[in-house]
């Protein structure tokens, strides 16, 4: 299990020179994770979806001036009722037919106690809403406490499916989907 440490063990290394500027990381997307759960009734649907892309650019001192940019494969959504990821896939939900894709670009990165706070814009099925998410960034496993160049983010949040148009079901399945990705990234030479 990867043992994570908070953003702000990151930010104490930022004093090294060596990272006094802004980083660009790549996506190492085989070990990298977009999953969900929504209610539906008792129980819960939860699945993944791939990352086909993911631009980020981490800077130590002045997380303010990171940015984060992602895209998912919609039509490659996974869930743990074979048919929900059928159904999720409809018109009437995420549309994937005429909208594949899902994205994210950050607009703000604030620091707080335990990590960061990421503010940005959600396309989902043609439709952009402000979305929050909260972020913890962490050494990988078995890396040095001053190497800085192999790491993983958890990005925790929610939003309102209802929000973006996507009301299928709605009498079985919940409007709040709750978010937990893990992205695991490199720093790009």
């Amino acid at each position: 299990m990867t043992l994570l440490r908070p953003l702000i063990c990151a930010l104490a290394l930022a004093a090294l020179p060596a990272w006094a500027a802004p980083v660009a990381y790549s996506l190492q997307p085989d070990k990298s994770t977009v999953g969900f759960e929504t209610d539906f009734g008792q129980d819960h649907i939860s699945g993944q979806m791939p990352i086909t892309r993911a631009e980020l650019t981490i800077d130590f001192k002045a997380v303010n001036q990171s940015t984060i940019a992602v895209t998912l494969d919609a039509s490659g959504a996974k869930a743990n009722f074979p048919f929900a990821a059928e159904a999720m896939k409809a018109a009437s939900v995420l549309d994937t037919a005429a909208y594949p894709n899902i994205t994210f670009q950050s607009t703000s990165v604030r620091k707080t106690e335990n990590g960061a706070r990421v503010e940005g814009n959600l396309t989902l099925r043609g439709v952009t809403q402000k979305v929050v998410l909260m972020a913890v960034i962490s050494r990988q496993k078995g890396t040095d406490a001053s190497d800085l160049r192999h790491l993983s983010i958890r990005l925790t949040g929610a939003l309102k499916r209802s929000a973006f148009g996507a009301n299928g079901w709605n009498d079985m399945v919940a409007d709040e989907v709750r978010l937990d990705i893990l992205a695991r990234i490199a720093q790009v030479n």
